[in-house]
């Protein structure tokens, strides 16, 4: 089924916004519950794989829920996606991913409009969310050549562990990280520090990109002579 362009766009703001308001909201309820960063950080984990799995199940069918401007290169480049419509996915989901931050803000009841100040920058942290976005690309590349069907339950599982994994907790989304530098909660970003972020995010998808090409592509052996 063909959804136009106008639905995909909508498609895409939603679950971005659902998708922030899960990450920045199960972050307030976590830091609210437990002063155990660890826990914490299950708190905010678990939600984020599970709700991704429902998002990419229910939406995926409508726009193809990349939820991420670093998907959408990704399938741009691939000629998946048009380059017209790519601009516009990349719009809807930075607005959609402010939204939810806000949202997320107006349901525990703080201030609206807040600008982060946790720090997160260093080469670690870098490294980090290139480490990051090369698996989510590569995860759903990979997903898609081989089992399509279990896509949602391959990305919610692999965000899920690399919250863990990695030094920076997986932002691998450049909509996700601006949307968070709004927030001064458990789950922010300082806004001096999401430039770094998102370059090594982009980054990190084009590689998962390049080897996935080379990887999974079908070899065509030589007729028997």
């Amino acid at each position: 089924m063909k959804f136009d362009l106008s639905r995909r766009l909508v498609a895409e703001a939603l679950g971005t916004a659902i998708l922030v308001a899960a990450v920045v909201g199960s972050g307030i309820m976590a830091d609210r519950l437990t002063d155990d960063v660890a826990l914490a950080l299950l708190g905010n984990t678990v939600p984020t794989g599970a709700i991704l799995v429902v998002l990419i199940t229910t939406i995926g069918p409508i726009s193809g829920a990349h939820f991420n401007p670093a998907v959408t290169l990704v399938f741009a480049l691939r000629r998946e996606t048009e380059a017209s419509a790519a601009l516009a996915y990349v719009v809807a989901q930075i607005v959609g991913g402010i939204a939810g931050t806000f949202l997320a803000h107006a349901m525990f009841e703080l201030p609206i409009l807040q600008i982060s100040e946790n720090v997160r920058t260093g080469n670690g942290q870098w490294i980090a969310e290139l480490v990051a976005a090369f698996g989510l690309v590569f995860t759903i590349l990979a997903g898609l050549r081989f089992r399509g069907d279990a896509i949602p339950w391959l990305v919610g599982l692999y965000i899920t562990s690399a919250y863990w994994f990695t030094a920076s907790t997986s932002f691998a989304n450049p909509a996700v990280a601006i949307a968070r530098a709004f927030s001064n909660t458990f789950a922010g970003i300082r806004p001096l520090d999401v430039p770094a972020f998102i370059i090594a995010e982009l980054v990190g998808a084009l590689l998962a990109m390049a080897l996935a090409g080379w990887l999974l592509a079908e070899t065509k052996m030589r007729a028997a002579e």
